[in-house]
């Protein structure tokens, strides 16, 4: 039992372990790939973002309104999260694409994120009573603990719940659909999400997300019928292929500027010290600018289809980083913004603004990606597509920027930036799941996930000094609309994948 668990490929079993038990046991709406089964498989990754959705609309305010937190120490309180990703991801990545057991490889990871992330949300509107049954004066340690348990119990479902997308469809138009189909349920259960904080309270919202994320992690699971392989060569000698720690490290290449970084400034907040300079940040910033116009002017032309996957799955990372220091600062820092533009508000009209505004962003981001974005891109490709919508993104951070705003303003200024939204949420994994080893997708999945939490560290730590010290809360949209012109420059450079006369075919050994 142990050798199935941890060798869950034999060649004698071919793609799809017993062909004629799977003929009776799949259902059928999954052989046939109809939209009923795209939705039952949204299901799981949708409960991660409802969790996911609950704590950007409710972290911050609680913390703030009712622990009175400052906003620097919320800032450490969320990074906490990306901390788990960072560790999650790519550790579950990797074990989930070497194990079967539970008659599944992503099957059990997400059963147990799913039932952890739910028992987390029940935590967050009780940090003061864990803290006091601790015997512990403060509560900022137990908000970091509740919140590194959460983001690491969704980072344990996240990479599983996305990876089976990939796992259970063809490449091309399927899978592309299935990405797009993810985002709109996951979305449109956001938009429930926000609606709840909005017409109740967040209170509310932490309850009922409790008891949805369970009901939809675990149900679903036990009817999406896995493949026991992930390739159609099941004698493919890149099937078994390890990855080594320096292989890793190259494939991350574009990120280590991020990754030097949330290691000095997390080092430096949990051990309150203070260096008084920051030549530190202004060399990982260089570092960071030098390696990613590197990874963005490599040319894939000439090379074998693997090392082209390479060159092009690092471009995705680069273009991808900075739209997400972008997202992260407007997530953590949004409350601060309608505090300091809308300071006639009271602490729950605030918190109901910020959840409408919200609620908005991810109804147009649950609405485009299947809809209209999905089309688009087989007109266009999925690149070009993804760069345009992170372009209207961009105008409409600087609106934010720029304009004196109102309750009203805010709500169609977060509608023009759920263009960008639902386009981030859906079309990067469809672009990035078809660079790479389809027999490492949990490797990659929690790689690519690497060019989400390290500049969500960055966005925590480093924009939350500057937010902190800055007299006008304007400046976090020109940061969001600075590092989104930024990303959507870089996702010019990426190229779509198809592109057969760029590469050139791996030596084929022996003869013809």
């Amino acid at each position: 039992m142990l050798h199935d668990v941890l060798n869950p490929r034999s060649p004698k079993e071919g793609l799809f372990p017993g062909n004629a038990h799977r003929a009776t046991s799949m259902l059928d709406i999954q052989r046939k790939l109809t939209n009923s089964f795209y939705m039952l498989l949204s299901l799981p990754a949708t409960a991660m973002g409802f969790a996911l959705s609950v704590q950007i609309s409710a972290l911050s305010w609680i913390l703030s309104t009712k622990y009175g937190l400052e906003i620097e120490e919320v800032g450490l309180v969320w990074a906490a999260g990306p901390i788990a990703g960072i560790l999650g991801q790519v550790i579950i990545g990797v074990i989930s694409d070497n194990v079967w057991f539970w008659n599944g490889r992503r099957r059990p990871f997400i059963l147990i994120g799913g039932v952890l992330a739910a028992l987390m949300l029940l935590a967050l509107p009780n940090i003061d009573v864990i803290s006091a049954a601790m015997g512990l004066d403060g509560i900022l340690g137990i908000a970091i603990a509740v919140a590194l348990t959460l983001d690491l119990a969704i980072n344990v479902s996240f990479n599983p719940t996305r990876s089976v997308i990939a796992d259970v469809t063809p490449e091309g138009v399927p899978r592309t659909k299935g990405y797009t189909w993810m985002q709109t349920i996951s979305g449109s259960f956001g938009v429930m999400a926000y609606a709840i904080g909005a017409l109740w309270d967040n209170y509310v919202l932490i309850y009922f997300g409790a008891a949805l994320v369970l009901l939809f992690s675990v149900v679903p699971t036990f009817f999406i019928e896995e493949p026991r392989l992930l390739r159609n060569e099941p004698d493919d000698p890149e099937v078994a292929k390890a990855s080594s720690l320096r292989e890793v490290l190259q494939s991350i290449r574009p990120l280590w500027g991020f990754l030097i970084y949330a290691v000095y400034a997390m080092t430096l907040r949990l051990g309150h010290i203070d260096v008084g300079h920051h030549y530190v940040e202004y060399a990982c910033a260089a570092l960071t600018a030098v390696l990613i116009v590197e990874a963005l002017v490599t040319s894939e032309r000439g090379k074998t289809r693997e090392e082209a996957g390479q060159i092009g799955f690092r471009k995705v990372l680069a273009a991808h980083a900075f739209t997400w220091i972008g997202v992260q600062t407007m997530f953590v820092y949004m409350f601060a913004y309608v505090q300091d533009k809308l300071p006639a508000l009271t602490d729950i009209e605030m918190g109901r603004v910020v959840s409408m505004s919200f609620l908005v962003l991810n109804a147009v981001g649950a609405i485009l990606p299947a809809f209209v974005l999905e089309p688009i891109t087989e007109r266009i490709g999925r690149v070009k597509t993804h760069a345009l919508c992170l372009a209207v993104m961009t105008l409409g951070y600087a609106g934010f920027a720029f304009i004196d705003v109102t309750p009203a303003a805010i709500y169609v200024l977060m509608g023009v930036v759920g263009v960008g939204w639902a386009a981030t949420v859906s079309l990067p994994f469809a672009i990035m799941s078809q660079k790479v080893d389809q027999a490492r997708m949990g490797l990659y999945m929690g790689l690519f996930n690497l060019s989400v939490v390290l500049p969500q560290l960055v966005a925590s730590l480093g924009v939350g000094e500057a937010v902190g010290q800055a007299g006008d809360k304007g400046l976090i949209f020109v940061i969001c609309a600075a590092t989104l012109a930024v990303s959507t420059l870089a996702w010019t450079l990426v190229r779509e994948h198809g592109d057969a006369h760029a590469i050139t075919p791996p030596p084929v050994a022996g003869g013809h």
